[in-house]
């Protein structure tokens, strides 16, 4: 049975390395103008993507279109519009919209009937700051872009305490019922007050731009997704930093990260996800209560910064989809742990490090209730380079298996799907959205 579970994981891995080599600046033969058809082939595969192993690391091209992709926008037949205090903005059908200039108390409301409608709002130096309402509120289309024009900085505030409605309890300042994609060539800066800096309650897509997020609840709060590819992003808030789960199905909440650079400082878990966290590729600064937590982590490449007072990194039970796993294949991992009971690597079932550089200073390095593999890599602990895992819930003993546990403690339950652990599915593409 061991001999399967290992056989299986490093197919898996194979798979991972060819596929993770695709970057987010190439986008596929389509163009742009075809995202329409594109997505609606993505459509009729969900079933099929659901099914693909996750641990293959799929590339951009499953989760951004080429539109998504596109850091300017087409402005031949654009509307412009100038902001003026007081005086809200409703965007009620497709089409580019450049939105400029400085106003308080104005919300851009996008309702479209057409449900298969994209908008896209250019940010051209505009400021919005607003007492208890959103700056942009996405109600109703099928995806809008909030794209940075080059060489601008925009602002989007919110000041006091969210206002309620019949239909939402608004609690960010830009806050979208449909799919949202962040991209461009210039900066935006975000501040709530009281809440989240970005709602999104399906996808949230970043190809581009410079962030730079304050909330006093999480910077990045969505459903179902949240993939990055590229962009500078900043974030200061008081709960999480990217935080994606959803309370009514715990198969979704997912992030997937290829680039960008990130610098982090939460109250509470910096990078947050109900189910599965990829992590091809960027650069991060992490200072928060826990690094990255979700019940699936995959981590291929990529530099990893993280100073934590709780878990470093921590593949909690949060999903009947997955079980609990550390994987770590690739990427320079630090981790800089303060206090006494806390742990570098923490899992509720499995750790497996098959290769990347890992330099840890703390206390605890590993705790898993599960199995605990180093096949590969690097792995230093408090300046010692070590050979096997140890695992502080059994007292420091422990090496590739945990001493004194059953045999079959890695062993991930029948309907699981995976005798490996390894995600039995996709997640939520994005390619398609």
């Amino acid at each position: 049975m061991k001999n399967l579970v290992k056989k299986s994981i490093i197919a898996v891995l194979a798979v991972s390395m060819i596929t993770s080599l695709a970057a987010c600046g190439t986008t596929s033969s389509e163009s742009t103008s075809e995202e329409t058809t594109t997505e609606t082939e993505s459509e009729t595969t969900d079933s099929e993507t659901a099914t693909a192993t996750s641990t293959s690391a799929e590339s951009d091209s499953d989760y951004f279109t080429d539109r998504d992709l596109e850091q300017t926008a087409d402005l031949t037949d654009a509307e412009y519009i100038t902001l003026s205090d007081g005086t809200d903005v409703e965007i009620t059908e497709e089409g580019v919209y450049v939105i400029s200039g400085s106003a308080t108390d104005v919300t851009i409301t996008v309702d479209c009937e057409d449900e298969n409608a994209k908008v896209q709002l250019v940010l051209d130096g505009a400021s919005i700051t607003n007492t208890d309402m959103p700056a942009i509120y996405v109600k109703a289309a099928d995806k809008v872009f909030v794209t940075l024009a080059d060489g601008t900085s925009s602002t989007l505030e919110v000041t006091g305490t969210y206002a309620t409605d019949d239909e939402e309890n608004f609690d960010a300042v830009i806050y979208a019922k449909d799919d949202l994609v962040l991209n461009g060539t210039g900066s935006l800066t975000i501040v709530s007050a009281s809440g989240n800096g970005i709602a999104a309650k399906d996808d949230l897509k970043i190809t581009g731009g410079t962030y730079d997020i304050t909330a006093s609840d999480s910077a990045l709060d969505v459903n179902d997704l949240i993939a990055i590819c590229d962009g500078d992003i900043t974030i200061n808030a008081t709960n999480d930093g990217l935080h994606c789960e959803y309370s009514d199905d715990d198969t979704v909440g997912e992030i997937y990260i290829s680039g960008g650079t990130f610098n982090i400082t939460a109250g509470d878990d910096a990078i947050h996800a109900q189910t599965l966290i990829t992590i091809d590729g960027g650069t991060f600064t992490i200072n928060a209560a826990e690094g990255i937590e979700a019940t699936y982590i995959i981590i291929n490449d990529g530099t990893i910064d993280i100073t934590a007072s709780d878990d470093g990194i921590n593949a909690a039970s949060k999903s009947s989809a997955y079980t609990a796993t550390i994987e770590v294949n690739g990427g320079e991992i630090t981790i800089s742990m303060s206090g006494n009971d806390t742990d570098a690597m923490d899992s509720n079932a499995n750790i497996i490090i098959n290769g990347g550089t890992i330099d840890i200073t703390g206390d605890s390095a590993f705790d898993y209730d599960g199995t605990g593999e180093l096949n590969g890599g690097t792995v230093t602990v408090n300046g010692e380079e070590i050979t096997e895992l140890t695992n502080s819930m059994m007292g420091g003993m422990g090496g590739g298996q945990m001493s004194g546990a059953p045999s079959d403690s890695g062993t991930v339950p029948s309907d699981q799907g995976n005798m490996s652990g390894a995600p039995s599915g996709g997640g939520q593409m994005g390619g398609g959205m």
